[in-house]
């Protein structure tokens, strides 16, 4: 018996800034021990507390091993079923469908980032093989400030983490690394052991808030006048970078005379700040090397967009950007240059565009509905926890209903799962080939399988070889995604003869030693060759105003006089948890966990609230109940949920961000715009 342990290479694939790369050590067959990768020169050997109990995921106990089949939706009556038999059934719905409406239209695709490997693209790439077919489009997540920073800069770059530990200001501007990016930490320790100065602002007094020399507490929605407020302070200090903005700007006097409009007084009531604070933050910007950390959070708001641009505007106006030690970080994609061939198998006369009916992603309850000609009658739900994770939850559900046959591939019975007709059982990290990179850091690894599938799961481009072979022979060239092809056929096609270059790697394999740093600039824009129509950063863009949107960071003001009984909706994100993924780990079970809500005090006293009272929250849409923990820690506007509650979304309808159609094809989601009320429950069955 062999008593050795067998090592494997593996990048975790979540929807999170590490892409950490992690080893796998089994034992005749079976996963025995997860731990950092050291190679990795960004995560260094070090996991965060998700990836370290890894072995719980893989082996839970209920974790689905064979295809299933649901007697009737919703039943919760499932009986296994074979592959062959699911696949079978599958193809011939999607044949059957094809007759009746002459295309394929009437099949959906809802898929996100539950897993960001490249071969898992085989999805859309199996769904562009069938011509034309409807696909949820846009982000939740990002477009917003992806969109800002096209506008502004002409695409979305980031220089490395590392150049925070050079800055002598770093404002982590909605964001929360301690527990969020935890691998980022020791780098803004550095900076403070130089003597830099380390700024929060947030609604929330988070972890990181507690580690900064300086915590700003915003009223949420208002960075954007806080920027602008900020902005208008530097310019009357003569603190901008007059040199950078001659040689490396356009349209600044327009903004500046957009900033002289602005009453500062104004914007302090905005954004419920008072002067002091915004002069102190000036200066410690004015003529010092100043980095900026804007986190997701904040761009998820109906001013997202517009609230980055300023942001971006104050950042340039000082000459923070393209130098050490100095810049915007947010989003990147400069390592993601692959030839994204395995989703480019299109039928003959379609292409990216033509090959897809479009379903706002963030909208989807309404695109389910208003489809016609043909509707949709199929949907494939992969990489996603579609009833968690979309608004309009009811809308939603019930629409589903109305539908012929719903497939969710994933790992575990979730909502969605429960609400389909036949669910797939998908392979883990551990189990399966993929190539992940990350939008944070510019480091790459190749992920190899530790371990045999899980019982009988399967990988996403294995099933869609499998439903492209089953079609092909039902009717011969329906699909022309190429299920003969090998995985590692599809691994080689997706690298380039420049991307070795910049890995420094012959041939893909190499990766198999240890993860590669991809050979960008480590500062983003350091040449200060902005990729905008001008040529350099601008103030003010045309492409925005051809958009239909205010060509410079402008702000909304809002209209909403205070109230009493409305409170913002907020969320953070868990050390412990990814929105709907990990919840079943062992680290979440030790104990039963109870829905909490945060709420100030002196918000509390006037709803005639007690720490430890159970209360509701509601608004139009529905309302769930929780218990109330009294805390200083968040602003007296908002109520602060864990994002991973699983009955949020049902207080949740679409709103529609400012920006978020040039990056994702459809605005975002503001999903931190929405108002609830709180009221104590008084049942008696309250405990």
């Amino acid at each position: 018996m062999d008593t050795f342990y067998k090592m494997s290479r593996h990048v975790c694939p979540r929807n999170c800034y590490s892409s950490c790369a992690m080893l796998g050590y089994t034992r005749n067959g079976k996963l025995v021990k997860v731990t950092g990768d050291k190679k990795h020169g960004y995560t260094s050997g070090k996991l965060c507390p998700k990836g370290y109990n890894y072995l719980s995921h893989v082996y839970h106990p209920e974790r689905l091993k064979y295809p299933m089949i649901q007697s009737k939706r919703g039943s919760g009556e499932w009986n296994r079923t074979t592959w062959d038999e699911a696949i079978d059934r599958i193809c011939r719905k999607i044949v059957e469908l094809y007759d009746r409406y002459e295309s394929n239209l009437a099949l959906a695709l809802n898929k996100y980032s539950g897993n960001f490997g490249l071969l898992h693209n085989s999805v859309e790439g199996f769904f562009n093989s069938l011509g034309q077919t409807s696909r949820a489009v846009g982000s939740p997540c990002w477009s917003s400030g992806l969109d800002a920073s096209i506008y502004d800069f002409g695409g979305y770059k980031t220089s490395e983490p590392e150049q925070l530990s050079y800055a002598k200001t770093i404002i982590l501007w909605g964001s929360n690394p301690v527990w969020t990016s935890i691998h980022s930490v020791p780098y803004l320790y550095k900076a403070k052991s130089r003597g830099a100065t380390i700024i929060t602002i947030d609604p929330v007094y988070t972890a990181t808030a507690k580690k900064s020399d300086i915590y700003v507490q915003i009223k949420p929605g208002t960075d954007g006048a806080m920027a602008l407020a900020i902005a208008k302070t530097i310019v009357e200090k003569n603190g901008i970078d007059n040199h950078f903005i001659d040689q490396n700007t356009v349209g600044f006097e327009v903004f500046l005379t957009y900033l002289h409009s602005l009453e500062i007084d104004e914007l302090l009531k905005e954004c419920g700040l008072e002067k002091e604070i915004v002069e102190k933050l000036a200066e410690t910007i004015i003529g010092t090397n100043a980095m900026v950390w804007i986190g997701f959070g904040f761009q998820r708001n109906k001013n997202g967009g517009q609230n980055i641009r300023a942001i971006n505007a104050l950042m340039a106006m000082t000459g923070n950007v393209g130098k050490k030690g100095s810049g915007i970080l947010y989003a990147q994609q400069a390592s993601l240059e692959f030839t994204n061939k395995i989703m480019k198998y299109y039928q003959n006369g379609y292409n990216e565009v033509s090959s897809v009916r479009p379903l706002h992603m963030n909208d989807f309850a309404k695109g389910l509905m208003e489809a016609k000609e043909p509707p949709i009658k199929m949907l494939w739900v992969s990489c996603r926890n579609l009833l968690t994770q979309n608004p309009d939850q009811k809308l939603l559900e019930k629409l589903l209903h109305n539908l012929d046959l719903v497939v969710t591939v994933d790992q575990f019975l979730t909502p969605t799962a429960n609400l389909s007709d036949i669910v797939l059982p998908t392979t883990t990290n551990f189990e399966e080939w993929d190539i992940v990179p990350s939008y944070w850091h510019h480091w790459m690894g190749i992920n190899e399988p530790a371990i045999e599938p899980y019982y009988e799961s399967k990988s996403d481009l294995e099933i869609m070889r499998l439903l492209a072979k089953r079609l092909n022979e039902l009717r011969p060239g329906f699909s022309t995604f190429p299920y003969e092809k090998s995985i590692e056929d599809f691994i080689e096609e997706e690298f380039t003869t420049d991307l070795y270059q910049k890995l420094k790697i012959e041939n893909w394999r190499e990766l198999l030693d240890g993860p590669k740093r991809v050979q960008f600039p480590k500062i983003a824009w350091e040449d200060k060759n902005f990729e905008t129509p001008s040529g350099k950063f601008e103030f003010y863009s045309e492409k925005a105003l051809k958009n239909a949107k205010p060509p410079i960071a402008h702000y909304t003001f809002s209209t909403i006089e205070e109230d009493d009984d409305q409170f913002l909706l907020l969320t953070n994100h868990s050390q412990f948890t990814l929105n709907s993924q990990f919840h079943n780990l062992d680290l979440n079970n030790r104990e039963k966990k109870e829905l909490i809500v945060y709420i100030h005090p002196s918000s509390a006293a006037k709803k005639g609230l007690k720490n430890g009272s159970w209360a509701i929250i509601y608004n139009q849409h529905g309302e769930i109940k929780l218990k109330c923990i009294l805390s200083y820690e968040v602003h007296p506007s908002i109520l602060l949920i864990q994002a991973d509650h699983y009955l949020l979304n049902r207080l949740i309808s679409f709103i529609p961000t400012d920006m978020g159609e040039v990056s994702s094809g459809n605005v975002g989601m503001a999903f931190n715009s929405t108002f609830v009320q709180i009221s104590e429950y008084k049942s008696s069955n309250a405990n």
